[in-house]
């Protein structure tokens, strides 16, 4: 029998910024990229359905210490809007519950969007992969068994009406992380009578990062194992919202040994991104109540070398 040799797998550090392409699971996108890359360790930075496509920040090696700041981040989506039609799903996916006319006009929509910017209760749907009992709402769906979920409380910070003609309307949602567009859309056609499901989704922005920055799956597979690590953003760029520091060496031996260590001059509170004199980035750290800055999320030091 012939030899069967197993990939040796890498220490891949940095975020790539993939655009997920219609029908790839997050999961799947993300073992997709980590075979290509060979990477030892990855995770993805929150769930786009199958259905969905758009900005799907990876995270490999060091990165996945700073995935939950993706993770948390506020969304921006396009959304596509079918109204007049519900399905069991509230998306293209699901049969067809009920279909009513749709006599509302553009500054009736327009209103009804508004009514959900701000702070808003919203319960997850069915077919979603929150866990039940160590099981995926959507597993249950299939089986036909209902299951109670909590309203939580989300955020939409915006929502812009781009086009509304022949029942369909397009719009930009900026909203905080666990917020369900499905039922967005479902709510808003609720409010205008007619009911409405979503037809197609795009995510267009991640915190700092943007869907122009994007790469696809079919350009990543076409490029060089040089050219892929070179499409890699730096793991700091997941926290560039924080202030940075830079640490003179003896204070970034000491820290690299897990001690507060010593900086003069004004300090902001809260996290800290530090740097070397050679602008290596450390990880994050936080001052302390005695002045010293002591280490909170570091990377290992052959990461930024």
């Amino acid at each position: 029998m012939p030899v069967q040799y197993k990939r040796q797998k890498k220490n891949i550090n940095g975020i790539l910024l993939l655009d997920k392409p219609f029908g790839f699971s997050s999961n799947q996108a993300l073992q997709k990229i980590k075979w290509l890359l060979q990477a030892a360790k990855a995770g993805h930075t929150g769930t786009l359905d199958p259905l969905a496509t758009g900005l799907l920040p990876l995270c490999f090696g060091e990165a996945t210490k700073f995935a939950h700041y993706l993770t948390d981040a506020d969304k921006t989506y396009i959304a596509t809007v079918k109204f007049g039609i519900t399905t069991t799903t509230g998306d293209a996916e699901g049969e067809v519950l009920a279909s009513k006319p749709v006599n509302s006009d553009h500054a009736q929509l327009l209103r009804a969007c508004q009514q959900f910017v701000g702070e808003i209760s919203q319960v997850p749907p069915m077919y979603s992969a929150l866990k039940h009992e160590g099981k995926a709402l959507y597993e249950y769906a299939r089986e036909g068994v209902e299951i109670e979920r909590k309203a939580r409380n989300i955020t939409i910070h915006q929502i812009t009406l781009e086009n509304f003609e022949h029942e369909i309307a397009v719009i930009t949602v900026i909203c905080s992380k666990g917020t369900y567009i499905r039922t967005l859309a479902e709510d808003i056609g609720n409010v205008l009578g007619c009911g409405a499901h979503l037809i197609a989704l795009r995510r267009i922005a991640t915190a700092n990062y943007h869907i122009a920055q994007a790469i696809t799956l079919s350009q990543f597979e076409a490029m060089s194992e040089e050219a892929r690590i070179a499409a890699l953003a730096p793991p700091d760029s997941a926290v560039r919202h924080l202030p940075a520091m830079t640490l003179e060496a003896d204070s970034v031996f000491y820290l690299q040994q897990g001690q507060a260590v010593w900086k003069s001059g004004l300090i902001p509170k809260g996290l800290l991104r530090l740097y070397s004199e050679h602008g290596v980035f450390l990880g994050l750290g936080e001052q302390q109540e005695d002045g010293k800055i002591a280490p909170k999320r570091l990377v290992l030091s052959k990461a930024g070398e």
